[in-house]
Order: structure tokens, then C-alpha cells, then sequence
């Protein structure tokens, strides 16, 4: 471990990640229960096409992609909302169409394979220090919001109906997340990966929500897994010469394995005692 952080890339990415990792983690819980929770793997191909344009065209990525996969989000509401598209419809059409788009634009122009391979698979190299700022920036601004609306929030993820007519304004806050979310997704797909980054979102939810019901509780959790599984597949990756994306994926994977075995093993007990 000492050795490890003796290397300023990795110092970078620990930051970022374990920021990215909670903001996340927090948002996900909200989209899981929404039935929303491939919105970040629709939001991070329009990342990847975005930054495969910025790429081609010498620009800084990160200040490309954060508007367009914003913008990207409030159209991929506004499809959502409208009753001939689904909500996976819309995202379909919105990823396949700017995975097109990315895939297109790459084949125009040799020689930036590596920074696509980055933006894809993920890499903690990719982790530049001008980005380090703007993401620690961003990150702690996400976070902020989501607990200054926390109450808001928690209100449009479980009832929409009763929310609108308490007079929450439903369409903001679903907007809000949908925001948050596009951020969260474009600061963590340089190091985890266009294909990899909606996992941070989806596993952490689904491990914790095997042992707890309380919101709180499932949010807090979610939280403390996410890092951890960050942190666990960051050291791996650098242990193994292993990508970081793949590694912190196979964490939360074994991660959600064992809380499910936990959860068996709990209610096996409960009907034995019901049974008894």
C-alpha cells in the first residue's frame, strides 16, 4: 500500500474515485428503485461519443461531454415522458444512436486509439491532474445537492403521485437526479469505462437492498459498499496490472454474491423458526 501511494496517478484516481464511487452509489439507489437504472449505461455512450468528438477535435473532453450527457439526460426525460416511448426504449435509441455517432467519428480519424480505449475499458492513467479539480469540484457539488433535496428526492423515488400533489415539483427533482446522474457518469467513465461505469450504479444498490428496507439504511450502505469496492478493486488493479474498471466491477460482483448468500442464509432461518 505504501508503495502504491507513492505514485501521484494513483493518489488522483484514489480521489476521484472514492468521489465518483459515493456519488453513485447515492444516486443509484434512487434510479434501482425507479426502474431507471440503465439511464447510466445510456448516458455513458453519448460520454463516449461526446469524448471521442472532443478527441478528434483537441478538446478538453470533460468540458465536452458534461453538457452534452446533460443535455442528453433532459432529452432522454422528455422521451420518457412521452406514453408511445418507454423509458428503456428512449434509452436504447439514445445510447445505440451515440455509440453510432462515437464509433463513426473514430473511424474518420487514425491514431487516438489509446484515449478511446481508455474511455471504454477505463484506466487510472487517464486521470490527468486538470481533470482532478474540475472533479473533485463537480463530485462535492452532487453530493451537496443530494442531501440538500434529500427529503425531495426520497419523496418523487417512491410515490410521484403523492409527491405532485403535496406540491413537490416532480418534473425538477427527476430532472435533478437525471442531472446528477450525467455528471457522476462522465467523471467516473474516464477511469472505470463507457461499458463498465452503470455497474457502479446498479451493484452497489442491489447488494445493499438484500439486507435492508429502511431508505437510510439502503443509501448509507450502498455508500459504504461502493468505496469499498473502489478502493478494493483499485488496489487489485494495481497488484495485478489489471484494468481498474474490470476489477472494481468483479468486486461488486463478489460483493453483491455474498450479501445475497447472507440474505439466503436469513431467511432460511426465519421459516425454520415459522416452521418450529
Amino acid at each position: 500500500m505504501p508503495e502504491m501511494l507513492s505514485y501521484p496517478f494513483i493518489i488522483r484516481a484514489l480521489v476521484v474515485g472514492t468521489l465518483v464511487s459515493l456519488c453513485s452509489a447515492l444516486l443509484g439507489v434512487n434510479l434501482v428503485l425507479k426502474r431507471y437504472s440503465m439511464i447510466g449505461d445510456g448516458l455513458s455512450h453519448v460520454a463516449f461519443s461526446a469524448m471521442a468528438v472532443a478527441t478528434v477535435m483537441h478538446w478538453a473532453p470533460l468540458w465536452v461531454a458534461i453538457p452534452v450527457v446533460i443535455a442528453a439526460s433532459y432529452i432522454l426525460l422528455r422521451l420518457s415522458s412521452d406514453s408511445r416511448v418507454s423509458g428503456d426504449s428512449a434509452i436504447a435509441l439514445l445510447s445505440t444512436g451515440a455509440l453510432a455517432v462515437g464509433i463513426f467519428i473514430i473511424s474518420m480519424k487514425s491514431g487516438i486509439n489509446t484515449d478511446i480505449n481508455n474511455y471504454m475499458f477505463g484506466s487510472v492513467l487517464a486521470v490527468n491532474k486538470s481533470d482532478v479539480s474540475l472533479s473533485v469540484i463537480l463530485s462535492l457539488a452532487v453530493l451537496a445537492l443530494y442531501v440538500l433535496f434529500y427529503n425531495k428526492i426520497f419523496a418523487v423515488t417512491f410515490d410521484e403521485p403523492f409527491a405532485k400533489a403535496t406540491g413537490i415539483r416532480v418534473d425538477f427533482y427527476n430532472m435533478l437526479i437525471a442531472v446528477l446522474t450525467a455528471v457522476t457518469i462522465v467523471l467516473g467513465m474516464r477511469m472505470i469505462g463507457a461499458l463498465l461505469i452503470s455497474s457502479l450504479i446498479i451493484f452497489p444498490a442491489m447488494s445493499s437492498m438484500r439486507l435492508f428496507k429502511c431508505f437510510r439504511s439502503v443509501v448509507i450502505c450502498s455508500a459504504a459498499i461502493s468505496v469499498f469496492c473502489f478502493l478494493t478493486g483499485l488496489a487489485a488493479s494495481y497488484e495485478y496490472s489489471a484494468p481498474t474498471g474490470a476489477s472494481v466491477v468483479i468486486v461488486n460482483i463478489a460483493v453483491f454474491a455474498l450479501f445475497c448468500l447472507i440474505d439466503f442464509i436469513k431467511n432460511k432461518d426465519v421459516l425454520k423458526k415459522n416452521n418450529g
